[in-house]
């Protein structure tokens, strides 16, 4: 594996930053996951506003756009995979212990990994851990990522593949790397940014693309929506065919079913929506 790491594609043994580097010893930093299939990512201009505005939240000086995407195109084509996991991750670079970030510059790593098309439907569940509308760092796509490691762990226990959250109004949020939309009364909605989850590229482009509502949603539409279906990077549009001790038949439902489609059409249509 070749990674690029502050300017140059290293071999996986030398690619290294230091230990003083902030987005290890506090979560100071900011990441994406672009999907790469065949030699060619998809949505990157999306992904690249979102890892700005991400920054930006944080406090990160703006990423060099250019420098970004030579260091995708050159791990990209080190790297031939079918379908991969291309991480984009950006931090606050060499810092003192603490808080108090550092002023060496950041810290610039990209790496792609080699993934396997989902299946047509998985099986998630509910946690009773919330996320916080009103943090700082809400709708962020930060590397501070401990509360996501400890619901998936607990949903791969239970025979899923994701855990949804709700926020702290007990509102429908989204899982650990997905937004999820539901099937109500034969009409698509999914929670609003304000609900506090990350602006998904995969949902913003569904919702462009099959006219789904943002609804403020109570967490136990779940227990009676029609359908369900999460949507991320490498997931696509996924049906769900279990949610907790619920079934939902037929997986994917209709509604679900015509959003694969339309997914799959306008996104072989164009590499870069």
């Amino acid at each position: 594996m070749q990674i690029w790491v502050n300017g140059a594609l290293r071999g996986a043994d030398a690619a290294r930053v230091s230990v003083l580097d902030h987005g290890l010893t506090v979560g100071d930093g900011v990441f994406e996951t672009v999907k790469a299939a065949q030699g060619r990512t998809f949505a990157l201009t999306r992904h690249l506003d979102r890892l700005t505005r991400s920054a930006r939240g944080l406090g990160l000086p703006d990423p060099d756009l250019d420098e970004v995407r030579r260091a995708c195109a050159a791990v990209v084509e080190a790297n031939p995979v079918p379908l991969g996991r291309l991480r984009i991750t950006y931090t606050g670079g060499l810092s003192p212990l603490g808080s108090d970030r550092g002023d060496a510059g950041p810290t610039l790593v990209v790496a792609l990994g080699e993934s396997a098309r989902r299946p047509d439907t998985t099986a998630v569940i509910t946690v009773p851990w919330t996320r916080n509308e009103h943090s700082a760092v809400a709708g962020l796509k930060t590397t501070s990522y401990a509360e996501n490691v400890v619901a998936l762990a607990k949903a791969h226990g239970e025979g899923a593949s994701e855990a949804l959250f709700a926020n702290t109004a007990g509102q429908l949020c989204e899982g650990t790397g997905s937004n999820v939309f539901v099937v109500v009364d034969g009409q698509l909605h999914t929670p609003p940014l304000a609900s506090g989850c990350l602006g998904g590229i995969t949902r913003a482009l569904t919702v462009e693309w099959t006219g789904a509502h943002e609804t403020t949603l109570p967490l136990d539409v779940l227990e009676s929506a029609e359908e369900i279906f999460l949507t991320s990077t490498l997931r696509d549009v996924q049906a769900v065919h279990r949610v907790d001790g619920r079934q939902l038949t037929p997986a994917p439902g209709p509604v679900t079913a015509k959003a694969m489609r339309i997914f799959d059409e306008r996104a072989g249509s164009d590499l870069d929506p």
